[in-house]
């Protein structure tokens, strides 16, 4: 068989292909945090508020985890949501790739502020949730705590 570079591109195409769609399935490093892990939620932004919570949902489907929930403001238009799949669950984190978006009146001018891509929630010493552990903002100078509880 003649290598061309024709060859090269065509097999370089169907193993990055083969990379993308490999990852099909949750990665379940911990079957306690994966039974902590699925069903309903209580999710917060602390901009919103520290005592009136939204709800984020996490399900399985085909081996793969889904999380999508969504926490609005009782007196403004100030909103968290998160949208995508959960990738590796571990005892005490998950791995998380996907898109949150905040949107709080005094903060980034009262625009949308927008994260994507991977990212991970952590259980910290004796806390009862995961806290998203890419806390800067990507929009401006300030901190946000986005946490999803522990089912009651």
């Amino acid at each position: 068989m003649r290598i061309t570079r024709h060859t090269v591109i065509i097999t370089s195409i169907l193993l990055l292909a083969a990379g993308v769609f490999a990852q099909q399935k949750t990665a379940v490093n911990s079957q306690t945090a994966k039974n902590m892990l699925l069903g309903k939620h209580m999710f917060s932004l602390q901009w919103i508020s520290w005592d009136y919570f939204g709800k984020a949902t996490v399900t399985e489907k085909e081996g793969m985890f889904y999380l999508e929930g969504e926490q609005k403001a009782r007196d403004s238009e100030d909103y968290l949501s998160i949208e995508g799949v959960i990738t590796e669950v571990n005892r005490y984190d998950f791995k998380f790739n996907g898109k949150i978006v905040t949107s709080v009146s005094h903060n980034n001018n009262g625009e949308p502020c927008v994260r994507e891509g991977d990212m991970t929630f952590k259980i910290t010493g004796k806390r009862k949730y995961w806290r998203l552990q890419e806390m800067d903002s990507p929009c401006e100078g300030i901190v946000d705590y986005v946490d999803i509880f522990f089912r009651k």
